[in-house]
């Protein structure tokens, strides 16, 4: 086995992030791949072995970077996978197929640095600090596609001469010059030329020699200029903030109006007109009246209730929700978002590029948390997380709100909406001046900006659809099921009794609204669902919602939020949103019922 091993070649697969990537990685492993965090990090890489190729090789797909300064955790792992790459650990579980200890990793015998023909100087310039090592390189210069319709040409014949290596053209959503790649790729190998050969020509000195290597490989048609002002637009203040809160309240009208549509006229006529009533029948048919029963289609009934929260109410605007994120996302106006918020977000310690997660975290918190590792400086990402835990609702609980207000009233979901804004800019003011850390800068790439494709579009949100289903869905079924269990028995009612001072004296509640809270500890949009079957004023809907907005994470961000940071910092986390829910969902009721 240790001779089989030592035969193994291995290929770094380096480049900016967001330009395609993984899609090449994927294509050369056949998606047969593991993933696991870098040895004392959080940041994840993946490894799987070159399909179609004479010796047996490793590709790492390492995390994208547009640098190796160091001055992020993922440029030190790109960079200690460059000079020390057995510090590697294998992977771990979680979703991927083989093991990593099929595809060892040792010191790289070839580095595939993909280059972005849209943004070709960035690229050149992470190309300039791989080149200073003694590793052979092999460039891929993919998105041409893009770049053509952009009225961009690149000469990459005289690209390759100029830098002394190989350069492919590729477009890796299609494939194309991918065969190409892979034929390059083991010709170097098979040369085991010295390193030094490789890239002896290239002399890159910092950005004034990537600006004049550029000029004299690439060529812009006029028809780019007619972009920039577009760019222009989105990214100053006028008129990018007005433009922005016009996409912004049609994404909005887009959730709120699909998803209600889609509740009202389709899922609750068929299930609650069809389904329940069937399946209470059924039930009623096999099953004596007792605990049993109870469980299953009583109060809390684990295959009534299991099915209608998550999948009749919630589930409407988690489809409205991620059709309105992806057509943003392929356009390539989030990007442009951030660098327009830039400005505002430095004065709460955050650059533009906290906007992505922030919006992340609308879809579920673990991966929005998982996202700030690209941010500059672990002050910015405790108070990004901080503000995803305590004010972002992740999707499944966007949806509980919107069902509980928005036949309420519309004008009490954009209440809600401006109370959870302020909340954020405060906190985010607050968090500023309590933690030490520099000011973030900016690092953000703008794609190109296009119309958003159909077929991405919804390849992105039948994605999610799953995702949503695995990951939120089937656990809060069994949430339900659990929580029927305790009903019946009537642990819920004590512990519910226990909370009822706070509930009905300080919230100003029903008794009979302690029982959300206690689900809200398995999943926090349990704390808001329940209190649809409940008779409320509007300022009570409005209280039990802020309550469930700003109420603990569930077990499962807790658990992100130990992993990726301290154990000390989840519980700080989890007290603090604990205290905000109760103090202002008080403050809020006991104020509103002066003016009610």
């Amino acid at each position: 086995m240790e001779a089989h091993h030592s035969q193994r070649k291995t290929i770094l697969l380096m480049g900016p992030p967001n330009v395609g990537k993984s899609v090449l990685f994927n294509y050369f492993t056949g998606m047969e791949v593991s993933c696991a965090n870098y040895a004392g990090t959080t940041v994840e890489y993946a490894v799987g072995s070159f399909q179609g190729l004479k010796r047996n090789v490793t590709i790492v797909d390492v995390p994208g970077t547009y640098t190796l300064e160091a001055s992020n955790e993922a440029e030190r792992v790109a960079v200690e996978m460059l000079n020390n790459p057995e510090q590697v650990r294998s992977a771990k579980g979680g979703h991927c197929s083989s093991p990593a200890s099929e595809c060892p990793i040792s010191v790289p015998n070839l580095v595939l640095c993909v280059l972005d023909a849209v943004n070709l100087e960035s690229s050149l310039y992470l190309l300039s600090y791989i080149l200073r090592y003694s590793i052979p390189v092999v460039a891929a210069l993919n998105r041409i596609d893009v770049a053509e319709r952009k009225g961009i040409q690149i000469d990459h014949k005289q690209l390759s001469s100029k830098l002394g290596i190989p350069v492919i053209p590729t477009v890796a959503p299609t494939g194309e010059g991918a065969e190409k790649l892979k034929q390059t790729i083991s010709e170097a190998l098979h040369a085991e030329q010295p390193a030094a050969s490789f890239g002896e020509h290239a002399s890159l000195n910092g950005w004034g020699d990537v600006e004049e290597l550029v000029k004299q490989v690439q060529t812009r048609s006029s028809s780019l200029k007619r972009h920039k002002p577009a760019d222009e637009l989105l990214t100053q203040p006028w008129p990018g903030l007005p433009i922005a809160l016009l996409i912004i309240l049609t994404a909005f009208g887009l959730i709120v109006g699909l998803g209600m549509g889609t509740r009202q006229l389709i899922l609750l006529p068929v299930f609650r007109g069809y389904v329940f009533p069937f399946i209470t029948w059924a039930v009623e048919s096999v099953i004596p009246s007792g605990m049993v029963r109870q469980i299953l289609i009583g109060e809390y009934g684990f295959l009534i209730k299991g099915i209608e929260w998550p999948f009749t109410l919630v589930f409407p605007y988690v489809i409205s929700f991620y059709l309105a994120m992806a057509i943003l996302e392929d356009s390539g106006y989030l990007p442009r978002l951030g660098a327009l918020l830039d400005g505002l977000f430095n004065r709460f310690g955050m650059s533009g590029s906290s906007v992505i997660p922030l919006l992340l975290g609308y879809g579920c918190a673990i991966p929005a948390i998982m996202a700030t590792r690209t941010l500059n400086t672990k002050k910015e990402r405790l108070i990004v997380v901080s503000i995803i835990c305590l004010t972002i609702p992740c999707i499944s609980q966007t949806g509980a709100i919107l069902t509980l207000l928005a036949e309420q009233s519309l004008l009490v979901v954009g209440a809600m909406v401006l109370f959870s804004l302020f909340i954020v800019i405060s906190a985010g003011v607050l968090l500023d001046r309590l933690l030490q850390g520099p000011l973030p800068a900016l690092v953000i790439e703008l794609p190109v900006l296009l119309p958003p494709r159909p077929s991405v579009i919804g390849k992105k949100v039948l994605i999610r659809i799953r995702r949503y289903i695995s990951d939120g869905a089937l656990p809060m079924v069994g949430a339900v099921g659990i929580a029927s269990l305790l009903y019946e028995t009537g642990i819920m009612a004590a512990a519910g009794r226990l909370l009822s001072p706070l509930v009905t004296g300080w919230l100003r509640l029903p008794e009979e609204a302690a029982v959300p809270l206690i689900l809200g500890i398995m999943r926090r949009e349990l704390s808001i669902l329940p209190l649809l079957e409940m008779e409320l004023t509007s300022l009570q809907l409005f209280t039990g919602a802020l309550v469930g907005l700003f109420y603990i994470p569930c077990i499962a961000v807790v658990a992100s939020l130990a992993r990726e940071f301290k154990l000390k910092t989840a519980v700080f986390i989890l007290l603090g949103t604990s205290a905000t829910a109760f103090l202002i969902g008080g403050l809020i009721a006991n104020i509103g019922s002066l003016f009610m």
